[in-house]
């Protein structure tokens, strides 16, 4: 019994340690984009929700749903990411203190699609250009994998955006 203890205090001080060990080894730049990352995809599956509601077109409200759906899946891989490699990623965004969500939730109809279509437009040419960064010059080969896979999504996004705002 007091072997099956000691082995448990063991293994559990080994977690900790290779935990504490895998988040001093991440660089800055690459916890900065994880937590980059976990903003903008609470921010777009928050304004992905708006779209289903407050949308007068129905290829918008589609975008919203995308959105939505896309984002919070992809939060839910961040956040095991996270969680591996010992980094604090926000676990919310006050939506009170962001001006493009505050302005999207004055409108409705034809004047949110276009408002919607052309803040979806301007941030994902931004988050793209940040994960290929990430993609590209990060450190830590699980964040680069992440920023690698989530760059066709965006592309997508971005393209759907684009379309809406036509």
């Amino acid at each position: 019994m007091q072997n099956c203890r000691l082995l448990s205090f063991t293994l559990c001080v080994g977690m900790f340690t290779t935990c504490g060990l895998y988040a001093a080894s991440l660089n800055s730049a690459d916890r900065q984009f994880l937590i980059m990352a976990a903003k903008a995809d609470m921010t777009e599956a928050h304004e992905g929700q708006m779209a289903e509601t407050r949308a007068g077109r129905a290829d918008v409200k589609e975008l919203g749903k995308t959105l939505s759906q896309d984002h919070t899946e992809s939060y839910e891989r961040l956040t095991a990411l996270a969680a591996k490699t010992g980094i604090s990623i926000p676990k919310g965004i006050n939506v009170s203190r962001d001006r493009t969500i505050e302005a999207l939730a004055r409108l409705k109809g034809t004047q949110f699609d276009r408002a919607f279509a052309r803040d979806e437009v301007g941030a994902h040419r931004q988050a793209i250009a940040m994960f290929k960064r990430e993609a590209e010059h990060g450190q830590d080969p699980d964040v680069k994998a992440y920023a690698s896979k989530m760059v066709p999504v965006l592309e997508k996004h971005l393209q759907l955006a684009e379309a809406a705002g036509r």
